[in-house]
């Protein structure tokens, strides 16, 4: 994997540019001077444990042959105080449309988070990762 990180407005609006051209705008908290331009890096971490887990969800539901028409992940992360301010948790609050088997559903959230989500092996020794099952009425 290789990445180009590049300053594109002082004092903290930064360009993240994958291999494939793909673009995510990166700033940092207001309240250090940063733009509000984009995102900041822990809340990309936080998505990146969501995406990672919703690509290996979407695949194992797709493998039983469950199509999803509706898909969100609802994010809640807390972080401790101080500098540096890792996160302590991160809830990952899944909705699926009603028809969608919960159980089904919770037996590959299970399988990304313990096995196969490599985010989520990153970070599992620092932070507790737990989420919920909700459908959509």
């Amino acid at each position: 994997m290789k990445l180009k990180l590049k300053r594109i407005e002082a004092p903290f609006v930064l360009e993240l540019n994958n291999e494939n051209g793909s673009t995510v705008i990166i700033d940092a908290n207001p309240s250090i001077g940063g733009k509000g331009l984009g995102f900041r890096p822990m809340e990309l971490l936080a998505g990146s444990l969501a995406s990672c887990a919703s690509i290996d969800v979407i695949s194992i539901l797709k493998k039983q042959r469950i199509e999803l028409a509706s898909y969100t992940i609802d994010i809640v992360a807390k972080r401790s105080e101080g500098v540096p301010s890792p996160f302590e948790s991160i809830q990952l609050n899944f909705e699926f449309d009603n028809s969608v088997d919960l159980e089904k559903a919770k037996k590959a959230i299970d399988l990304s988070l313990e096995k196969y989500c490599s985010v989520s092996a990153s970070l599992k020794d620092e932070i507790t990762i737990t989420y919920s099952i909700n459908s959509n009425l």
